[in-house]
């Protein structure tokens, strides 16, 4: 039996003596990174919060095993902060999508949800009609015309079903009852309201694709209204992709529980002080940034340097050789390689020790500071 399924739902309970320690060291940590962001000014804000919106955008998607272009997700989302950054590549409508469903549930997140927001945000997310080879109908509940909603796994024949959504008949009357009770002014913590929120919609899950990110955004809408901002400083998405194993364990265990969610509750609350924790590391990129083109301030850089260094200054994965620089800049060899020693030569770049015929470069500051790399932590 489903959870949805018991006589008193969606009735959901907790036992918040359980929740109290992990509530409190929450919002220790939320306060304690709005005082910290609050000081270094709006730039450095701004900076941050279109870096945590990007890691969303990318890390939702990929927990449903979508691949999107962090560049392109970069430019979608600042060209929406009005943060118009130049040299960015032009963007995919799947990507735009994704970039207005985030900034829309946390830049306006004291506007009420209602069918046709939620209408919206389904179709921002598939604008072209489909989810992947199949035709779906973009901003409109599912129906049961193809069978139950069910979450599967495994080769046709064999599936495993982890999950089987209420029927679609029942979905008018469960979605006003979720958004009546989203709208109305809540008792309980806000922090606990956005796990609540997050549970409740995908148990119901109305939309025929993309209800976990919709619920994320959801959940995110919250949150802001927990800190009463628009701006997010942290990435909840990517701490759930990180733990994408436990987040569908602890979530499929529950609906096939009792109405008391009490481990769903405790998880979220874990997995949301730890997206704050690692929140440093954006933190980190974003003042490194900073520094680097307050140092560098006055400077010149031809199109292809400031193309690599914003490259370098985001989510640049592995070493940065001339080969690399070459296939980035979209120049020859020869030219990668006059931009590296230029930059090098104004100690802007630094050759990595090893040498040899893959010598790695990487970003320096004034005084030889230089971002560590994941591996290097």
């Amino acid at each position: 039996m489903y959870i949805y399924e018991l006589t008193k739902w969606p009735e959901l309970s907790w036992d918040q003596a359980a929740l109290t320690g992990l509530l409190a060291d929450a919002r220790h940590r939320q306060g304690k990174l709005l005082g910290q962001m609050t000081a270094l000014g709006f730039s450095v804000q701004n900076e941050a919060n279109l870096q945590a919106l990007t890691e969303d955008a990318v890390r939702t998607s990929e927990i449903e095993g979508q691949k999107v272009d962090a560049g392109q997700a970069r430019s979608s989302i600042a060209r929406r902060l009005g943060m118009d950054e130049k040299g960015l590549s032009s963007v995919h409508r799947e990507v735009e999508g994704i970039a207005e469903v985030l900034t829309d549930a946390a830049g306006h997140y004291e506007a009420p949800l209602s069918e046709s927001r939620l209408a919206g945000w389904h179709a921002a997310l598939f604008p072209a009609g489909r989810s992947g080879m199949r035709k779906i109908t973009p901003g409109a509940w599912r129906t049961d015309a193809s069978g139950p909603m069910q979450v599967v796994s495994g080769p046709m024949g064999r599936e495993n079903i982890h999950y089987e959504a209420p029927a679609a008949n029942r979905l008018p009357d469960e979605m006003a009852r979720f958004i009546e009770w989203f709208n109305a002014d809540q008792r309980m913590d806000k922090v606990l309201a956005a796990a609540l929120a997050h549970f409740w919609f995908v148990t119901i899950h109305p939309f025929e694709d993309g209800n976990g990110r919709i619920a994320r955004a959801i959940a995110d809408m919250m949150l802001a209204r927990s800190e009463k901002s628009p701006r997010r400083f942290y990435s909840m998405s990517s701490q759930i992709q990180r733990e994408r194993n436990a987040y569908y364990e602890i979530l499929e265990r529950s609906q096939k529980s009792s109405l008391d969610i009490t481990p769903w509750m405790v998880w979220f609350l874990g997995c949301f002080n730890r997206a704050v924790e690692a929140s440093e590391e954006i933190l980190e990129s974003v003042l490194f940034k900073a520094r680097f083109w307050e140092a560098h301030a006055g400077e010149s850089f031809n199109e292809r340097q400031k193309t690599v260094i914003l490259m370098l200054l985001g989510d640049f994965k592995g070493g940065l050789t001339s080969s690399k620089w070459a296939k980035l800049a979209k120049c020859s060899q020869d030219t990668a390689l006059r931009d590296i020693t230029d930059l090098v030569s104004r100690e802007i770049l630094q050759k990595d020790e090893a040498g040899g015929r893959s010598t790695n470069y990487h970003l320096l500051l004034p005084g030889g500071i230089r971002r560590l790399t994941a591996k290097e932590k």
